[in-house]
């Protein structure tokens, strides 16, 4: 019954109103009110400050300059090894597996549409059918920049409008096709072995996603679908390499990755509810060796 009075509020609760309200207050600079809402946030979430570049709460001077803190460097080392494709984030595997007849299991018992996903680009779509996917959540005690899996060039932007649904494991076992109705950001990179989207899902008080390319995606927000395409040669060509940085979200939500047919096979016992940390092994091509996990 308190795990249906909660997916009810999911329906009722004004979801817009409540995270707009709450990228105002994570954005505002109250000195020693800021400071003390981070500490407690630490303490609630036993979040480890030593990985920090700035481990110091009172450097901060917004909550959400502290949740998209930067980490030391050497503190997520980026697997090296070509034949590996690594973790985009530090989080908790949802869901992953074969996308079987153009779909993508969300929870036991729910599946939802790749084209959906994508914003409704079929021809998108047919590029990723019997290929594979996973489902990263970024929890409130995760680092919560998105970096590359493996090097790549953008091709294609969209911004989906949605709603902005909790995607934490007990709404996404009981609130249907959860990540093709948020809001969300698909980036769509060339690779070596194919094809790769990352998808950032948006949810209840994430108040922003913004990209290394265009800064802020979201707010403000569109009721339109928005489409960039980007070229892949020359001076205006987005190329990044594996374990840069290519996005970020205040506050926390889900990544979900993409890949073609016959491209990649997930690192032995990787499965839903396994941590992830960013830049340790994810996956291989399916032409290099099996990384250790």
């Amino acid at each position: 019954m308190h795990d249906n009075f909660k997916i009810g509020l999911q329906y009722c609760a004004p979801k817009q109103t409540l995270t707009q309200l709450a990228g105002k207050l994570a954005s505002m600079k109250a000195g020693k009110l800021t400071t003390a809402v981070i500490r407690w946030f630490i303490r609630q979430y036993g979040i480890d400050m030593n990985e920090a570049r700035n481990s110091d709460p009172a450097a901060y001077a917004t909550f959400n300059d502290f949740f998209v803190r930067e980490l030391k460097d050497g503190a997520r080392p980026i697997n090296d090894d070509a034949a590996t494709i690594s973790h985009p984030a530090d989080a908790c595997v949802s869901q992953l597996g074969p996308i079987t007849g153009g779909e993508l299991i969300q929870a036991k018992g729910h599946t939802y549409e790749a084209v959906e996903l994508l914003g409704g680009d079929q021809a998108l779509a047919d590029e990723f059918v019997d290929g594979h996917f996973a489902t990263l959540y970024l929890s409130p005690k995760d680092y919560h920049r998105v970096h590359m899996p493996c090097d790549g060039t953008l091709r294609h932007m969209v911004y989906v409008p949605g709603e902005l649904f909790s995607v934490n494991p007990l709404t996404a076992k009981n609130v249907p096709n959860l990540f093709a109705r948020n809001e969300r950001v698909v980036c769509i990179f060339d690779t070596e072995f194919g094809p790769m989207a990352q998808v950032l899902v948006g949810a209840t008080i994430v108040g922003s996603i913004e990209t290394v390319w265009a800064g802020t995606i979201t707010p403000p927000r569109s009721p339109q679908i928005h489409r960039w395409n980007y070229p892949a040669e020359g001076e205006q060509a987005i190329t990044l390499k594996k374990g840069d940085e290519m996005g970020r979200f205040k506050l926390g939500s889900t990544v979900i990755n993409l890949f073609p047919k016959n491209a990649i096979e997930f690192i032995d016992g990787l499965e839903a509810g396994v941590p992830t940390k960013m830049g340790s092994a994810y996956a291989t091509r399916v032409s290099g060796e099996q990384p250790e996990a």
